[in-house]
């Protein structure tokens, strides 16, 4: 079953969309429209009737809310109807206290509390915290931004490539479709979590002849046929949209 992305042009490059309960991967560099594509994803299924989880591990979500809000998009309705929810996995930790507490934004907009870790967070825990929310209410879309925030570091490598490749296996069992945020900064680095997931989307922000360009790149895509050809890309009013091939 194929999904609409909510990017405008997108989904005509990918078979008609995403197929479903699958990993994909979203890569670039900051200012390429990471969290706007991740929101995009949310929206379009929650004006389909699915309910859609956006996690947070680096950024407030008050500052994603705001942030989405200058974009032709009634974000707040989405959420009080409880079809965007918004969960704060982050570690917090303000000058001159620690906080065992989390704070956890609700679909009212009140404030609700979490026990988590105030370092960086360990991948069980964010995936107990999000299957909770997944089972709760019925989560169908998932985005997590970003998996860099998460704590993978241990001083075997291997170890921490299994690490990842067990995160992600058990976000397959979740039954939702799941988008993944990272930050990359060379694109010729291949991870683990890019062998991992079902699909890898680059997306770039680069100078090129004293301009700024951004583009959109589908490296990977299982069970869908695609090229690897980088389009131009920018933000509209409604968000982010794709156009032809960047020459």
């Amino acid at each position: 079953m194929r999904i609409p992305t909510g990017i405008e042009g997108l989904d005509e490059l990918i078979e008609g969309g995403l197929l479903s309960e699958r990993v994909y991967l979203v890569s670039g560099p900051p200012g390429c429209g990471k969290t706007t594509f991740g929101m995009q994803f949310l929206i379009q299924g929650a004006s389909q009737g699915e309910v859609g989880l956006y996690v947070t591990l680096l950024e407030s979500p008050q500052n994603i809310i705001d942030d989405i809000s200058n974009y032709a998009i009634n974000l707040p309705s989405l959420i009080k109807s409880r079809k965007v929810l918004f969960a704060d996995l982050g570690p917090r930790l303000e000058y001159g206290y620690m906080d065992e507490m989390h704070d956890i934004i609700t679909p009212e907009y009140e404030v609700g509390h979490a026990s988590l870790e105030t370092d960086a967070p360990s991948p069980a825990m964010v995936y107990k915290e999000i299957s909770n929310y997944v089972r709760e209410y019925n989560v169908k879309r998932l985005v997590i931004d970003s998996l860099s925030a998460i704590r993978f570091t241990t001083k075997d490598t291997s170890l921490e490539e299994k690490e990842m490749s067990r995160f992600i296996r058990h976000l397959k069992k979740l039954g939702c479709t799941t988008v993944l945020i990272s930050e990359m900064t060379d694109p010729q680095a291949y991870t683990t979590e890019q062998f991992a997931s079902h699909g890898v989307i680059f997306l770039h922000n680069f100078l090129y002849d004293k301009s700024m360009i951004r583009a959109l790149q589908i490296i990977k895509m299982r069970g869908t046929m695609h090229d690897c050809d980088m389009r131009r890309m920018d933000f509209t009013g409604r968000g982010l949209k794709i156009f032809d091939l960047l020459k």
